[in-house]
């Protein structure tokens, strides 16, 4: 099931790198500030920045990104907020999913779900939840992909409606957004998830700014 799932999302992509590359040269790209400016108290939590790996930069290719950690004083476990923003996606930078990159860095997935998370203005999003583990640690995953005032769980849909949104409106512009939390020795995955969607939800009636509508 996952062989046939990786084929298709392959040739999804492929598809999608023609289709782009037949298309106009250049990319409306709206106005947006640069992800740098992403407040770093966000309610009770504080954060501070992480460096990316050189290594790293080099494989996301073209784009702004963001990665930090958030504590606060009422928790002994941290949020790890990873974005990566793309103007345009023509060029050959595109989103990469957790489910590539996790594994590669000695994660496996013990489950996953795609679930409907409201955020602090009451508005519904789509993100993907994962519990991850590598030996004896465990941590709960939040991600989604946003662009043009939409988010999307699923790597396939958000390909589709890349597809759609460079005929319609001549925008190849999104973002992966990741929130990560370790789950504690005896907390359990519960306990985890609240915390992570707590803080998620926070976040992102925030985004519009940095991410487009």
């Amino acid at each position: 099931m996952r062989k046939s799932y990786f084929w298709t999302v392959v040739t999804l992509l492929a598809g999608t790198a023609l289709l782009l590359h037949a298309r106009a040269a250049t990319d409306l790209i709206p106005a947006s500030l640069p992800l740098s400016q992403m407040p770093h108290a966000i309610a009770q939590w504080s954060g501070r920045d992480v460096m990316i790996d050189p290594e790293q930069l080099s494989i996301l290719g073209p784009g702004d990104f963001l990665s930090r950690i958030y504590g606060r004083e009422s928790s002994s476990e941290p949020i790890g907020l990873f974005i990566a923003y793309f103007p345009t996606q023509r060029t050959g930078a595109t989103i990469h999913s957790p489910e590539n990159c996790l594994p590669g860095s000695g994660w496996s997935f013990e489950s996953s779900k795609y679930v409907e998370l409201r955020d602090v203005a009451g508005t519904s999003h789509e993100v993907g939840e994962y519990v991850i583990s590598k030996g004896d640690e465990k941590q709960y995953v939040i991600y989604w992909y946003q662009a043009h005032g939409r988010s999307v769980a699923s790597e396939f849909m958000a390909k589709i409606y890349l597809i759609g949104d460079s005929m319609r409106m001549n925008r190849t512009d999104g973002a992966l957004v990741r929130v990560i939390t370790p789950i504690g020795f005896g907390e359990g995955a519960a306990g985890a998830r609240t915390r992570a969607e707590e803080f998620t939800s926070q976040i992102l009636p925030m985004l519009p700014k940095f991410i487009p509508n």
